[in-house]
């Protein structure tokens, strides 16, 4: 059996694609679910798929090892960041090598780095007036939103779409292709 371990900051709804997606799987579970944010809606939606999950503050994650360890137990074959606002600290993508990816709501290596994340990426690509969004599903490395691309998927915009219907547009194609994704990577 395959383990994914997803990491989220806010409600989850990426979180709960992959949870229904493989909730039926003979060969790929979701082993745990780990936040920054312990009033993030991804909590509930964890208890309510029977799936363990935790908070954590930001010495637990970075210095204490505290999440390091628990990753070392559980041995994830896959780490999902699914709207995590961290950067993921360096001794953790230096031991997990090509185990860690993200979903980024634009198409890198356009508006990605530090700070652009949900409505603002989306604010941006209105105010840039592109006539194409999308998502990238990338490995992480040290640098924001800079790994390997793993997929991207493309989104046309209309020239009166605002930032919200670029966000629900992006929002479609993360909850159609980050489940498959993840998926052909662990198959």
């Amino acid at each position: 059996m395959k383990k994914i371990v997803i990491f989220a900051s806010g409600s989850g709804s990426n979180a709960q694609a992959i949870l229904d997606y493989f909730k039926d799987s003979a060969k790929i579970k979701v082993s745990l679910i780990l936040t920054n944010n312990p009033q993030a809606g991804v909590l509930d939606r964890a208890r309510k798929s029977g799936v363990a999950a935790m908070s954590f503050n930001k010495f637990a994650f970075a210095k204490a090892n505290s999440i390091h360890q628990i990753l070392k137990s559980i041995d994830p074959d896959l780490i999902v960041l699914a709207g995590f606002l961290w950067k993921f600290p360096e001794h953790l993508v230096i031991d997990f090598p090509n185990k860690i990816i993200n979903i980024h709501p634009a198409l890198l290596p356009k508006y990605g780095g530090k700070g652009m994340y949900g409505i603002h990426v989306h604010r941006a690509v209105v105010e840039n007036k592109e006539n194409e969004s999308g998502i990238t599903i990338h490995y992480v490395n040290e640098n924001y939103d800079e790994g390997a691309i793993i997929h991207q998927a493309v989104c046309r915009l209309d020239s009166t779409d605002g930032p919200e219907d670029v966000a629900r547009k992006v929002l479609e194609l993360e909850h159609e292709h980050f489940p498959k994704t993840i998926e052909g990577l662990l198959s």
